[in-house]
């Protein structure tokens, strides 16, 4: 059983279930730096990560123009055409 608390309002968490995984991994994962500080150092050691345990993933990186404003339409649309997942990274 896996918890999962919502930040919004821990007083009265909310239930959700976790979808079911197939175990496996494939197709093409989006790596989004968000513009932080460090979060491409994050985001570097995932790639690095996936490349070494699901090597016929394909990764492809995507960074924000800032942090202080939401993404950018086009950046959104060619990220959503060229990915299956999406992994955003935050940091300071």
């Amino acid at each position: 059983m896996i918890t999962i608390l919502d930040p919004t309002d821990e007083r009265v968490p909310v239930e959700r279930q976790i979808t079911p995984r197939s175990g496996s991994l494939s197709g093409t994962i989006g790596l989004l730096d968000i513009s932080k500080p460090r979060g491409n150092v994050m985001l570097d050691e995932l790639e690095r990560l996936l490349k070494q345990k699901a090597p016929d993933v394909t990764v492809k990186r995507f960074a924000k123009p800032t942090f202080a404003k939401p993404c950018p339409d086009a950046l959104r649309a060619e990220i959503r055409d060229a990915c299956d997942f999406v992994v955003e990274g935050l940091a300071d």
